[in-house]
């Protein structure tokens, strides 16, 4: 009775994580009627699926029933904690129990003891964690990368992973992305489809398929903090329309806005330390502190807020459905103590 306890706030990581056993347990021939994904959410999908875990597999292969938003360790009535402390005992053993979670396990409740303790007595169980490391914690950040770049098979020397960092930040999935396309590239370029050992990727093909869009992005930033609002659209609408993923954009923006407001925060404070301020900031280079200070002299810290303020609504925007375009206009282009230039 093999249960899998999967939970973070890592949603990229988990994916890969419950893909990986499935992978490794299901017939793709048999996976139409061995695999089930449950909405934790719904009541009634939580008991079906403590009812279908009791079944065993149809022909080759194991069976899975993935519980997404798992209730089972954080909170859930007494009705159905009861039901799985019966089913737990009936699982078969070649049907495996996925319970997913963005929320770390409740280790008061008893229904999360009783499946730690399943976990415990089952070599084929597991609990993995996979948590985002906050923005300010850059070594958190290199561990994640050096993480993805295992499971890809990649290498990287500290140079380019520190760029990959400086880019992206803590996007897992963007990462994910990006190193798929740079093993890619890095085939293409050598010509070499066969090669046993990890596949090194150098600082160089970093800068020239990530840092470039990255430098277009910053641009655009630095038009903003100047004011050059038209501008500024214009390049984001021709960023957009060469396909430029409209979040990752945003995610860039606000990453070099948060920078700035850091920054100056940590200025007004008196912090001399360019290691220290680049450490509180989430800054990879602390030689960018210098830039950065050149970059807002003369700025308010209420202009910053305020530039902060409409970058994080349009992010909520083009996350709410609204087209990117549109979301950045309405924002944008609006007045109130929004950057004037000079």
């Amino acid at each position: 009775m093999p249960i899998h306890l999967i939970w973070g706030d890592d949603y990229e990581a988990c994916s890969r994580e419950i893909e990986e056993i499935i992978q490794s347990v299901i017939d793709p021939s048999w996976k139409s009627f061995n695999y089930s994904q449950i909405d934790g959410n719904d009541p009634k999908q939580n008991f079906r699926a403590l009812e279908e875990v009791q079944s065993a597999p149809l022909g080759s292969g194991g069976r899975i029933v993935l519980v997404r938003r798992s209730p089972f360790c954080n909170g859930c009535s007494i009705e159905l904690a009861n039901k799985l402390e019966q089913a737990i005992k009936l699982i078969p053993d070649n049907t495996h129990l996925i319970l997913n979670n963005s929320n770390k396990p409740d280790k008061r409740l008893k229904t999360t003891k009783l499946i730690e303790k399943s976990i415990q007595s089952n070599s084929f169980s597991k609990e993995k964690s996979f948590l985002l490391p906050l923005p300010w914690d850059i070594n958190g950040q290199k561990t994640m990368v050096k993480n993805i770049l295992y499971k890809l098979n990649l290498e990287m020397n500290h140079e380019a992973i520190d760029l990959i960092v400086e880019s992206i930040g803590n996007d897992s999935s963007l990462i994910n992305t990006e190193l798929q396309k740079l093993s890619l590239l890095s085939e293409a370029i050598n010509e070499k489809s066969n090669i046993n050992g990890p596949r090194k990727i150098s600082k160089e093909l970093v800068k020239k398929l990530i840092q470039n869009k990255s430098v277009n992005a910053l641009e655009i930033a630095n038009l903003l903090l100047k004011g050059d609002r038209t501008i500024a659209l214009y390049k984001i609408q021709c960023l957009l329309k060469n396909g430029e993923p409209a979040l990752r954009l945003i995610t860039t923006l606000t990453s070099q806005s948060r920078g700035w407001l850091w920054v100056h925060l940590l200025d007004l404070q008196e912090k001399q330390d360019v290691k220290e301020i680049a450490k509180l900031a989430g800054i990879a280079n602390p030689k960018r502190i210098f830039v950065i200070r050149k970059q807002i002299q003369g700025r308010s810290l209420e202009e910053l807020l305020e530039l902060m303020k409409k970058l994080l609504k349009i992010e909520v925007s083009i996350k709410s459905g609204t087209n990117p375009i549109d979301s950045f206009k309405d924002n944008l282009l609006t007045e109130s103590k929004m950057l004037t230039k000079n």
